[in-house]
């Protein structure tokens, strides 16, 4: 548990000196440690350092983790595909869904989402790459579903995610999360109230956060190699 502290602090200290270097505010900034496959000790020894928004991408593994750790109050954070029969439970269980990309889900996270809840946080995942293996909406297609997601009431619409093809090459990261910010002025530019660029993971957190992202999500390089389970190679 000693190194996971140890790579959160690296973590943090790079996404504010990717701040600085873009001349922003580091606290504009908000990190989500993606926890998939993680176990819920690992997860409250990043929440004793400090770590308060968590990222998973599987229901079934998320909902004994979030249980477990109830009383600490976190921010849960589905960043996950969405299958309609899932819905009900990421309604419930989350503060944040960043991979909304259809309006048929949309409408059903805002009917089921509890009543004595605040209205769901979310943004749309826009395939900014137009990849066929990548989910998400299509570019030209996104102020439509944004307005009408914008519309629904159990739902606040954030803003966009993005997660692009990956690159080493510091243009080729920062090209698509360039696009995904004018995605976002386009809406704002249309009245929509979207605050957030959800963007970067750990292998182009810099581009993204020169690019103008609010919320980054990092798992790898927070919680280390992702286990093998059983069957896997590596």
């Amino acid at each position: 548990m000693k190194e996971l502290i140890q790579r959160l602090g690296a973590v943090r200290a790079a996404i504010d000196d990717a701040a600085r270097r873009a001349q922003r505010d580091p606290a504009a900034i908000r990190l989500v440690a993606v926890s998939k496959t993680r176990t819920a000790d690992e997860i409250a020894a990043a929440a004793d350092a400090g770590q308060r928004d968590f990222g998973e991408n599987y229901l079934q593994e998320a909902l004994p983790k979030i249980e477990a750790l109830r009383d600490r109050h976190l921010v849960w954070h589905f960043i996950g595909p969405i299958q309609s029969n899932k819905t009900r439970d990421i309604a419930t269980h989350f503060d944040w869904v960043h991979s909304v990309s259809r309006l048929k889900i949309a409408r059903r996270l805002s009917a089921q989402r509890p009543d004595d809840a605040p209205p769901l946080n979310v943004c749309l995942q826009v395939n900014i790459d137009g990849e066929d293996s990548k989910a998400g909406v299509a570019p030209a297609e996104t102020l439509e579903l944004a307005r009408e997601i914008a519309a629904l009431p159990r739902l606040t619409l954030r803003g966009l995610m993005a997660i692009p093809a990956p690159s080493d090459q510091a243009a080729r990261q920062a090209a698509p999360f360039a696009a995904l910010r004018r995605l976002a002025e386009d809406c704002r530019d249309q009245g929509l109230a979207v605050d957030t660029l959800s963007m970067g993971m750990s292998g182009d957190l810099d581009a993204a956060v020169t690019e103008g992202s609010t919320m980054v999500r990092v798992g790898t390089a927070i919680f280390g190699p992702r286990p093998v389970k059983t069957g896997e190679t590596h």
